[in-house]
């Protein structure tokens, strides 16, 4: 089965991808391996544990985010997770991808062209002086995100406990943080 197929049968119980999202999304993964041969970006490229881990919990976070346009801050994107599919299917929202490491966001920059709700800051998250709708995170340190002023609101991609468990593996989880004021 391709990636393709892997990743619309994986996620079809909660959404239909149009092929439009399929096809942004392919083409995001086969770029994703052509720079993983050069420049260290994930661990995970087989296409069934891609479009789990990689896709498929970012695209369920996607749909986790209140409908209608919202400004959206990617903290630690690295390949662009879970930024990239957010912006795919989000197509409504602002999102920015925020990668310090300058290999990983000149990546980002040539992977997102064809997005016009992405725009890419490579530069540290604690820097930033921005403000967001979101915040969401995957690869980052849960207490270092929880530091940063950048949102009121937070979703943020875990392992261990708390949150809603992914059904995409053990003690992976979704955990959504409100505050009433950014901290």
């Amino acid at each position: 089965m391709s990636f393709r197929q892997i990743l619309a049968t994986e996620f079809a119980p909660f959404r239909v991808l149009s092929e439009a999202e399929l096809n942004a999304l392919q083409d995001h993964y086969e770029f994703l391996l052509r720079w993983n041969e050069k420049v260290n970006l994930t661990r995970i490229t087989a296409p069934v544990e891609a479009a789990r881990f990689h896709y498929c919990e970012s695209l369920y976070l996607a749909l986790r985010l209140p409908p209608g346009a919202l400004s959206i801050a990617d903290v630690g994107s690295g390949p662009g997770f879970p930024g990239f599919p957010i912006a795919v299917i989000r197509p409504e929202c602002s999102v920015v991808l925020i990668e310090s490491d300058q290999r990983k966001a000149v990546f980002l920059r040539e992977a997102s062209r064809g997005l016009k709700n992405v725009r890419i800051l490579s530069q540290r998250a604690d820097r930033l002086t921005d403000r967001f709708d979101w915040v969401v995170s995957r690869a980052v340190a849960r207490q270092d995100v929880l530091r940063l002023s950048l949102a009121p609101k937070l979703a943020l991609l875990t392992v261990g406990e708390g949150g809603t468990v992914l059904p995409w593996g053990e003690n992976r989880c979704l955990e959504i943080v409100s505050r009433e004021t950014p901290a």
